[in-house]
């Protein structure tokens, strides 16, 4: 128990700390410090209950609610102001909306309902640790590097780098506080303290555009919000429980009216995934800095939105709810894939990336069988790691040829050989084999199938088809060796090289120890939440599947051992090359530089196309499914 209470509050007090703390020195130590500190003390917990699978804590101090309380009214007032001060006033509305009927709950119906087990730790809340403590971590070193040269660029605008700092460390905290929290009213206030840490760290540059992305986050979350707090006064009046277990094993009990509290936190849950109609606010992120981005996409944000709803999947399936996760997630799956497929950005590219990946995990966790959450869970490990070192190579790569252009990445083996090796190494691991978020997929399409929902089954190979477009296509441009580069790479700094190689490490690592991950860590988590887990068949599944990953990556490299013999002649260009490979000669004796591009295909995949298909279709489903649910209750 004092490892998780470690966990949650010694994030806070750094972020206390870096909030005072103004010289670049002190932070730089303290950063770096309290990292390794999280990273050892996440490590340390999953090695203490890693035998136990699974404890409760009472921890029952009724001063530790009423703080939280007091905490959420204050941020009610602060949002409220803010939504006033910037005329965004649905906020405002929203906001007046949520916190009232919290307030109201806690201080009536909810205080006479007794919490037995305020905290708990499972397996699956130990990887979410690790997720947290290690990447998140990681992240916070690479952002010492990356905000030094950001605020060199932006010399105009005054050094808010302390708040920055502050909401990383702070947003670590909450993470750490949702995935241990088993009373849904403190796993709600952490919830909501990500939310507004998201708020702050997308508006962080203060620009206009900054500002509307920022709220029209903070409006798709506080709408996740009240759907949060509704189920929590459902629970309360109709079951008189607020802990999750509890009402995991009221729905395991095959009661129906437990499908509307399960429908609403599914609901807010499908809001802070991102997924569609939601999807807007992660892509509208993209405006924050890299760091920002790649905690919001990896390892924390969207990761409580996944996480919620896998707690979820036990009591999803063929039911109201159970339907409305597996095609909001499937749709979302399938229609960010299209639209990733006409971006040029890289950053957008990640985005609708992420939007997809956190579909599939999504629609597998409402599909509710083991099979497909034993997918599930494998796709946020690979995609937490994975896609932090993307993100982190994109800023980096952005910083240093100042674009983050897919098209101007020609050449960067040339000129940044080191991190050109390292994007490389994370495309690869999002969608090629040997890495494992191809064999998650594989899985997940086996549970689509063996779940016989056909329509599910279309989405996936449809949706990874676009996905292997759009992958090869960046890679493609990653691939190309264009001659008489200039080597810039010394201009990155050391804590940017320390994290991406660690990045790079264990996104190899976690493809090599994947068969052990998923024996000694997923499946017995599955067992304890699934009567029927085929525990045998599915780890000697895994073992075949990482045996033959493991021969490719051992013999793949053969093929290109040794140096070749062939003659090197320089790029033909139709035989008016000037010698540099860089350039020929044209009609009328013109010098013409060479180009590659991409076909983007914006009149078939555009993204505003995708989006207008995607949020109507699961507007449709939203609506239909609450419908059902009030005709049902009236």
């Amino acid at each position: 128990m004092s490892t998780i209470l470690f966990l949650i509050i010694f994030p806070f007090i750094v972020a206390l700390a870096l909030l005072v703390l103004k010289t670049d020195a002190a932070r730089d130590i303290i950063v770096k410090v309290s990292s390794i500190v999280i990273a050892a003390a996440s490590i340390y917990l999953a090695v203490q209950y890693f035998g136990s699978g699974g404890e409760f804590f009472e921890f029952g101090h009724e001063t530790v609610s009423t703080f939280m309380l007091f905490i959420e009214i204050c941020l009610a007032v602060l949002i409220f102001y803010l939504g006033i001060k910037y005329k965004k006033y649905l906020a405002s509305v929203l906001v007046a909306i949520q916190t009232p009927l919290m307030v109201w709950f806690e201080l009536g119906a909810g205080r006479g309902i007794t919490v037995v087990n305020n905290m708990y730790v499972d397996r699956l809340s130990i990887i979410m640790a690790l997720i947290i403590g290690v990447i998140g971590t990681l992240i916070c070193w690479y952002s010492i590097a990356y905000m030094k040269d950001f605020q060199k660029h932006h010399e105009d605008s005054s050094d808010r780098r302390p708040l920055f700092f502050f909401l990383m460390f702070l947003f670590l905290s909450a993470m750490f506080g949702i995935v241990f929290s088993n009373n849904l009213v403190w796993l709600y206030f952490f919830w909501e303290i990500t939310t507004l840490c998201s708020f702050f760290l997308i508006g962080y540059t203060k620009t206009q555009e900054a500002i509307n992305n920022s709220f029209k986050a903070l409006v798709m979350n506080l709408l996740g919000g009240i759907g949060f707090v509704l189920a929590i006064i459902v629970l309360g009046n109709f079951y008189k429980t607020l802990e999750l277990n509890q009402m995991l094993t009221i729905g395991t009990m095959g009661l129906a009216s437990i499908v509307v509290p399960v429908s609403l936190l599914a609901f807010a849950g499908i809001t802070k995934a991102a997924q569609m109609p939601f999807s807007s606010w992660l892509l509208g992120a993209m405006i924050a800095p890299t760091p920002t981005s790649a905690l919001l996409h990896s390892s924390t944000m969207v990761k409580a939105g996944v996480f919620i709803i896998l707690k979820l999947a036990p009591v999803l399936g063929w039911n109201i709810a159970g339907i409305m996760v597996m095609m909001v997630g499937g749709i979302t799956f399938l229609m960010a894939s299209f639209a990733a497929i006409s971006q040029s950005n890289a950053k957008r590219v990640l985005a609708y990336s992420t939007v997809a990946n956190l579909g599939l995990i999504v629609a597998c966790a409402g599909i509710g069988s083991y099979a497909a959450v034993w997918a599930a869970i494998m796709l946020i490990i690979f995609h937490a790691i994975t896609k932090s070192l993307l993100f982190l190579c994109v800023g980096t790569a952005e910083h240093n040829i100042g674009s983050r252009d897919i098209e101007d990445m020609d050449g960067l083996f040339g000129k940044m050989p080191r991190l050109a090796t390292f994007m490389i190494i994370g495309i690869a691991g999002m969608f090629l084999a040997p890495f494992g978020m191809l064999i998650s997929k594989w899985a997940a399409m086996k549970a689509f199938v063996d779940s016989g929902n056909f329509l599910l089954v279309m989405i996936i190979l449809f949706g990874s088809a676009a996905t292997l477009f759009y992958w090869t296509k960046w890679m493609g441009k990653m691939v190309a060796i264009v001659a008489n580069r200039e080597n810039i790479q010394s201009n990155v700094h050391r804590e940017e090289w320390f994290v991406l190689g660690s990045l790079t490490i264990l996104t190899v690592l976690i493809c090599l120890t994947f068969p052990l991950a998923s024996t000694f860590v997923v499946v017995p988590y599955l067992q304890a939440i699934y009567s029927s887990v085929a525990a045998l068949a599915l780890s000697s599944s895994n073992m075949y599947i990482m045996s033959a990953m493991l021969a490719l990556i051992v013999l793949l490299p053969l093929l290109f051992f040794g140096k070749s013999k062939k003659r090197i002649v320089p790029i033909y260009m139709a035989g008016v090359n000037l010698g540099d490979n860089l350039t020929y000669r044209g009609s009328m004796q013109k010098e013409v530089p060479i180009t590659l591009k991409n076909w983007y295909m914006e009149d078939y995949f555009g993204e505003k196309k995708m989006n207008i298909i995607g949020n109507i279709a699961t507007v449709v489903v939203l609506v239909g499914t609450f419908a059902l649910l009030l005709g049902g209750v009236l």
